[in-house]
């Protein structure tokens, strides 16, 4: 396992498990040096609690960035999560120019819809700048509505192959380079995802969970990175951070008080053993 520093780039919910508190304690056990670049500070997340509070860090990016620069300090990738607003696109696209070592990889999960529809707080402006940011990154992973925002494609609950090869060859032809393609079904009990790597489909497929847990994406997208910043091919990195994400949903099943997340700390361990 190689030492490497990465910058992951998103906001912080200070309780809630997901976001920065998932990424900073994932990426660190895959033996990532990880340094973070908060984008808004959040009591809770918004999923469930009420009268959380927000702090908005869109001002104060560029000064830490800025500051970065005089230090001589660069990242071997970066890799953003969730983007509260098409002026923090831009400021990541910046950051890619001016933070980034030569030859560092652009890592961009696109959070910004699930289940056929965008966040209540994104339009179509956001999705237009969301576009110009994965189509300029190495790699990029959407779930299936994201997918289909990105290439204007109607969304469809129950799909085939071939309308997951279309949606991924629109992925393609708009620049995307190599495309993993979250929560991909083709059958009841199972799910998956989908490596698309140089015009070539690989897919991986799993037990499906039908009890959801807020914040398994970014579970899922910091694994993936973890592994494959460690040299991990983009499957196995796929595969990797699939059983992580399946074994945190596993290990917070039958808790009815821990609603809010998954308990994913308590296997950590075994994360870091899948990477040796």
């Amino acid at each position: 396992m190689s030492y490497q520093r990465i910058l992951t780039i998103q906001d912080i919910s200070c309780v809630g498990q997901c976001s920065l508190t998932v990424a900073l304690p994932i990426l660190s056990a895959a033996g990532l040096e990880t340094a973070i670049l908060p984008s808004a500070v959040l009591s809770t997340h918004t999923a469930g609690f009420t009268g959380y509070t927000v702090r908005d860090l869109t001002d104060d990016m560029p000064a830490i960035a800025a500051h970065w620069q005089k230090e001589g300090l660069r990242f071997q990738a970066v890799y953003t999560g969730y983007l509260g607003s098409t002026r923090q696109i831009d400021m990541v696209r910046d950051i890619f120019t001016t933070c980034l070592q030569p030859g560092g990889l652009r890592i961009v999960d696109p959070a910004m819809a699930d289940n056929g529809k965008l966040y209540p707080a994104f339009d179509a402006a956001f999705v237009q700048a969301m576009k110009q940011l994965v189509f300029e990154a190495d790699i990029t992973l959407p779930n299936i509505t994201e997918a289909c925002y990105l290439t204007d494609t109607p969304y469809r609950e129950t799909y085939d192959r071939a309308y997951i090869d279309a949606l991924l060859a629109k992925m393609a032809a708009a620049g995307a380079k190599t495309v993993i393609l979250t929560g991909v079904s083709y059958r009841p009990a199972t799910t998956g995802v989908v490596v698309f790597e140089n015009g070539a489909y690989a897919y991986y497929e799993h037990k499906r969970i039908e009890k959801g847990c807020h914040g398994t994406g970014d579970v899922y997208a910091s694994a993936f990175v973890g592994a494959y910043m460690q040299g991990k091919p983009a499957y196995e990195a796929a595969r990797i951070a699939a059983d992580f994400t399946v074994r945190c949903i596993e290990n917070t099943q039958g808790d009815p008080d821990h609603w809010y997340g998954v308990k994913f700390e308590p296997v950590l361990g075994e994360l870091a053993q899948a990477l040796r």
